[in-house]
């Protein structure tokens, strides 16, 4: 397959599927450096799910991995946002 072949709706699906996988990578650490276990647990299972799109889509046309690339960093951007917007977690006493 070539650029030419590259279906707008898929490659707009890419873009989406990894911009959330990558909310959720940045939630899923989150969740975990404020040690809330259910938390982490949900959005790792989250974050692989929405992943296997990605994959599955641009494992037929290498080209899609731009889009990926895209939605990754729109992704990590925007819940990086968020999280600022909101308390920043807290660690717990050193021992």
């Amino acid at each position: 397959m070539s650029l030419t072949e590259i279906d707008p709706l898929i490659a707009l699906g890419v873009i989406l599927a990894t911009a959330v996988t990558d909310m959720a990578y940045v939630f899923f650490n989150a969740a975990v450096v404020a040690r809330h276990r259910m938390r982490a647990a949900n959005w790792s299972a989250v974050w692989y799910l929405l992943s296997a799109f990605a994959v599955i889509n641009y494992t037929g046309n290498a080209a899609y991995v731009l889009f990926a690339a895209l939605g990754s960093w729109l992704g990590a951007y925007a819940s990086v946002t968020w999280l600022v917007r909101g308390a920043a977690p807290t660690l717990p006493p050193h021992p």
